[in-house]
């Protein structure tokens, strides 16, 4: 299949890992390149790219997952809105497990009848108009990937007249965390592997000011193993070479320089810039978005004020530290015991796209027998 197949073509995976090899060799040390997207992060543990790497090169995951960098303050808060009365919570399925301080929307489900998985947020639109009497509530989180949509569906709320629809907004913006972090000094990169499914709105050229200001190079990067390892390799090329730091776009059959001009403009239509909290990183200005004040109608927060305690994490779960890249799944003392899929107690080992239930599902040590 077209885009496909060649994507992953044994002949093409083993002569892109020859080539990276030849310019590893040429480093001047070890090097970190960062994936700042779940989906990369996924793959690259299902494709044992890690393995066929040269211990040189060095591959940490970072923020990329946005069910993972929700902190508890928000999962706090959906929760008290579902124990609101005639009120109906529309949720992802992957946040439904993510334990927030003392409940998860899945244990508040049990419960009660009024939290709802949905596949597209233009369900709830469907959901408002059958239950009239019921306020219906989208969980909106992501990064600019999915804030287009969510921004098509509060167009056609308005458009039809509905009163009972509102976003409680969750939405994360992935550059000012790469920024955050070269900023912090916490770990060491030395090159960026770009999301593809952000970029395709965004465009390449959202990622220009890192290699000005930073002296990092980026690489968009498709998500089949041809597509990381040669964006591996032409970041390699860059730091081998000693070439002026740049941003390739490895993924230019999908993502353009300027992005998706509709789905940019729209994003810009209904929300502005705000502070915002990711977990293990703390509040990053200018990170999230919120609703402008001509859609405020539409904000959850506004229509119902409610008050949470003080949020609190799991003492042992070190899901923050793995987000900024400072540790790895293997360095928590929970995980694959106290910590798997079937009992997750952090949101790295809940989410499909989370580093722990990569490394779990696919890079564990398997124990013998």
């Amino acid at each position: 299949m077209k885009y496909i197949s060649e994507y992953r073509n044994d002949s093409a995976i083993q002569k892109l890992v020859k080539a990276i090899q030849r310019q590893a060799d040429k480093l001047p040390g070890k090097i970190n390149l960062m994936e700042v997207c779940g989906t990369h992060t996924m793959a690259i543990g299902r494709y044992g790219i890690r393995k066929m790497l040269p211990c040189s090169i060095n591959l940490l995951s970072g923020p990329g997952c946005p069910v993972c960098v929700t902190p508890n303050r928000y999962l706090d808060t959906a929760i008290e809105f579902a124990r609101l009365p005639d009120t109906v919570i529309a949720t992802f399925g992957d946040m439904l497990k993510v334990p927030g301080s003392l409940s998860s929307l899945e244990k508040e489900q049990a419960v009660r009848s009024n939290i709802r998985v949905v596949y597209s947020p233009f369900e709830c639109l469907s959901m408002a108009e059958k239950y009239r009497d019921k306020h219906i509530i989208f969980l909106a989180v992501g990064f600019e990937t999915t804030s287009p949509v969510v921004a098509t569906v509060l167009k056609e709320a308005g458009r039809l007249g509905i009163k009972n629809f509102y976003i409680f907004p969750g939405h994360k913006l992935i550059l000012p965390a790469m920024e955050f972090l070269l900023e912090s000094g916490d770990v060491k990169i030395d090159g960026f592997i770009c999301p593809g499914h952000v970029s395709a709105v965004t465009g390449s050229r959202r990622y220009e000011g890192i290699p000005g200001k930073y002296g990092i190079s980026c690489a968009v990067s498709g998500f089949e193993p041809v597509d990381i390892l040669q964006s591996i390799l032409l970041l390699t090329e860059i730091i081998a070479g000693r070439e002026k730091p740049c941003v390739e776009n490895q993924y230019r059959r999908v993502v353009r320089e300027n992005g998706n001009k509709k789905a940019r403009a729209l994003i810009s239509e209904l929300f502005e810039e705000t502070d915002s909290e990711w977990r293990g990183l703390g509040n990053i200005k200018k990170s999230g978005l919120s609703l402008r004040k001509e859609y405020g109608d539409f904000d959850a927060q506004k229509k119902f004020p409610v008050k949470i305690r003080k949020p609190k994490e799991e003492k042992n779960c070190i899901c923050g530290a793995i987000l900024k890249g400072v540790k790895t799944p293997a360095d928590c003392r929970l995980f694959g015991k106290k910590c798997n899929p079937e009992h997750p107690v952090g949101p790295c080992m809940v989410s499909s796209e989370g580093t722990c239930a990569a490394f779990y599902r696919y890079e564990r040590p398997q124990e013998n027998g």
